[in-house]
């Protein structure tokens, strides 16, 4: 699960590159710059924090879902497998 993860991640951070509106404010939430997007893109932390961005707004995982022709839940399930993707489990 983890690879597919990270696979998914690595496909919307490409879209999020390609995204000429939507990276500026990815780097800027972020803190991360350019060279940080090349350099760290192997790393599930850093892959983590692009799910996490793109979830901040349902019309980005839409959009980024209906780019890549997968559904919608597809990124939220990525995120689970990805470090710290288990919320706290109020029991």
């Amino acid at each position: 699960m983890v690879e597919h993860a990270e696979t998914i991640a690595l496909r919307a951070l490409t879209w999020l590159v390609g995204n000429d509106e939507l990276l500026p404010v990815f780097l800027g939430a972020t803190g991360a710059g350019e060279d940080d997007l090349r350099a760290r893109a192997a790393e599930p932390e850093f892959l983590a924090s692009v799910l996490d961005f793109l979830l901040m707004d349902d019309a980005w995982v839409l959009s980024f879902c209906a780019a890549e022709g997968v559904p919608g839940e597809t990124v939220m399930r990525a995120r689970v497998g990805l470090p710290g993707g288990t919320g706290p489990h109020w029991t």
